[in-house]
């Protein structure tokens, strides 16, 4: 069974975007303004990135995609 790669995604609130790095797929930075765009994105680009750096080559790519955003909750005044 191929490594499982992991994949980071950040919320800029700035920008409002999704930005997906990697450590596991050499030269990985894009965004989307959807996680459902940015997976979609990422099925085409973390391949053609390995195929680019001559990584190992395999028909299945398998990748683990974390999101994380930070939030502020406001308590309503009592």
């Amino acid at each position: 069974m191929p490594k499982i790669l992991f994949v980071r995604a950040e919320w800029d609130a700035d920008a409002g975007v999704w930005v997906a790095t990697s450590d596991d797929v050499p030269g990985l930075a894009t965004e989307a303004e959807t996680l459902e765009a940015l997976s979609l994105k990422l099925e085409i680009l973390v391949p053609e990135l390995l195929d680019a750096n001559g990584c190992p080559d395999g028909p299945e790519v398998p990748f683990e995609l974390l999101a994380r955003k930070f939030s502020v909750a406001h308590r309503g005044i009592r």
